[in-house]
Formats: structure tokens, C-alpha cells, sequence
């Protein structure tokens, strides 16, 4: 089964006056990035924390908030009276200069990033412990998530997959007739232009041979059907993370079906070439959000 790299996930746990909260959400992307918003007491676990969810969730871009809220005053709090003159400096030189209002500045700054700040910088073992726990229920909910996903794209790229094979059934139906078309199209151009008294038969026959081989898309079909069975083997695999051998797959699918386009020389063969690619783009979209 396929899992999908969009999902998300939440989890919260109260302890005492404690409330742990963590939010995650994940959606496409070629390497494992990982925007992280972390509570200042858990920035001593910040490498602990982003291995966890890369080894979980291996691949996408991830929007990670943990925080950590009191209910009460059961923990005793700083000023960090620094970086509050910094940002009243910053702020009124800003108001001044925009001719602002510069009224109840204490309660604007109170609010500002880490002005405020528990006094303690480390937390219990246990604490640490519970926070883990909830992260991995965040991480549970989101790897559903992305299960559900993945069954939904792999139900569509099989689609695809098997819509191509399809078409190229039909274009190998119509194959020998393109092949009969060629050849009286060039023996009647001959006729007409040198006279059919004046063809030399057993070289106009070397000829049609050495044309039509060049024109021949039977090893391209035959390639084209190869790795469409290989996607299909590669989507049965017990491997979850799977989305760029699919995708590498695609392009040689797509190289195939571009070189059988160029040389049918047919409008009836261009017809299910066209709906081969379009099936062929659909399949690379959904690609793109497998893990």
C-alpha cells in the first residue's frame, strides 16, 4: 500500500495544571523539511525532537507546533527585562517615526516573544517523558491520515496505469494496417512519379523493408507494457516509501510513449498516443504526494 505525504495530526494531555498540545501537518516535498515551533523549555530536546519525526515520517514538508500552557501559577516566571528594552526601543523608534500612538506600551511588550519566559529552563524527566507520548499519538494520527491518502492515489495510479496498457493494446490493433498503409502509399508515390514498368521490385521491396524497420514501434510497445507491469509490481511492494522509484518509472513510461508518437506517422495511432500521455501527466501529478 501507498502512504501519501499530506496528513495531519493532533494530540493534547493535561497534567495537573500542565497542558501539552502538538500539532503536525504535512504535505508534499522532494526531501524531509521540517518548520519546528517549539515551547523555549524544550529547546534542549529540538535534535531529539526532529529525528523523531524524520525517522516516523521520513519524507515531505512539516509544519511541527509543540507548546506547553500553564493553568495556573504553578510555575514561577522572568522578566527578561533585555529584550524588552530592545523591543521598546525598536517599537518606539517605530511610532515615531509612523507618527503612531504609543499608549499602553507595557502590556504590548509583555506580549512580544520570550519577554516573558518560565523561570526554570529545564523540565522533569517525566514531564519530558509525557511529551513524548503525546507526539507520538500527533504522529499516529497523521501517518492514518497519510494511509488513508495513499489508498486513494493508489487506486488512481493503478487507473492510470492500466488506461495506458489499454491504449496501447489498441495502437498495436492498429499497427499492421499502418504498416500496409506505408507501404502502398510509397509503391503508388513510385508508380505515379517513375512509372510501375520501371520499378525495380526486388530493391523497392530491400527499401520497404529498410523504411518500415525504421518506422517500427514494436520494441517500444513492447517496453512500454515492461514498465507499466514494473509500476504495477513496485505499487505491490511491502515498501512504504516508494514515490520517487515511482516517479522514475513514469519517465521512462513517458520516454516510450514520446518515441512510439514520433514514429507511428499514423493520426490513428496519435489519437491513443495523446490519451496516453494525458493518463501519463495524471499519473505524475499524483506521484508527486506519494511518499
Amino acid at each position: 500500500m501507498l502512504k501519501s505525504m499530506t496528513g495531519f495530526g493532533r494530540a493534547e494531555s493535561t497534567r495537573g495544571e500542565t497542558i501539552i498540545t502538538v500539532e503536525i501537518k504535512s504535505l508534499n516535498g522532494k526531501q524531509f523539511e521540517v518548520n519546528l515551533k517549539l515551547s523555549p523549555l524544550l529547546r534542549p530536546y529540538e535534535f531529539d525532537i526532529r529525528n523523531q519525526l524524520q525517522q516516523t515520517l521520513q519524507r515531505g514538508t512539516l509544519d511541527a507546533t509543540i507548546n506547553i500552557r500553564q493553568n495556573g501559577a504553578t510555575r514561577p516566571v522572568m522578566v527578561n527585562t533585555e529584550l524588552a528594552k530592545f523591543y521598546y526601543q525598536s517599537i518606539t523608534t517605530l511610532a515615531t517615526e509612523l507618527n503612531l500612538p504609543q499608549d499602553d506600551m507595557l502590556n504590548v511588550l509583555m506580549k512580544l516573544p520570550e519577554v516573558i519566559t518560565p523561570a526554570t529552563e529545564q523540565i522533569a524527566e517525566e514531564e519530558w517523558l509525557a511529551i513524548q507520548k503525546v507526539l507520538r499519538s500527533a504522529l499516529e494520527e497523521l501517518d492514518n491520515h497519510r494511509q488513508d491518502e495513499g489508498a486513494v492515489l493508489e487506486a488512481d495510479l493503478l487507473l492510470r496505469i492500466e488506461n495506458i496498457e489499454s491504449y496501447c493494446v489498441k495502437v498495436r490493433e492498429l499497427d499492421p494496417l499502418r504498416k500496409d498503409r506505408i507501404r502502398q502509399r510509397l509503391e503508388q508515390l513510385l508508380s505515379d512519379y517513375v512509372g510501375k514498368e520501371n520499378v525495380d521490385a526486388n530493391r523497392l521491396e530491400q527499401e520497404l523493408i529498410f523504411y518500415l524497420e525504421k518506422l517500427d514501434i514494436s520494441e517500444e510497445l513492447v517496453r512500454l507494457e515492461n514498465h507499466c507491469r514494473y509500476f504495477k509490481e513496485i505499487l505491490r511492494e511491502a515498501d512504504m516509501a516508494k514515490g520517487k522509484k515511482l516517479g522514475f518509472v513514469l519517465q521512462e513510461v513517458g520516454r516510450e510513449i514520446n518515441t512510439t508518437g514520433s514514429k507511428a506517422n499514423d493520426a490513428g495511432i496519435q489519437q491513443w498516443v495523446v490519451l496516453m500521455k494525458d493518463e501519463l501527466e495524471k499519473a505524475k501529478e499524483q506521484v508527486l504526494n506519494v511518499l
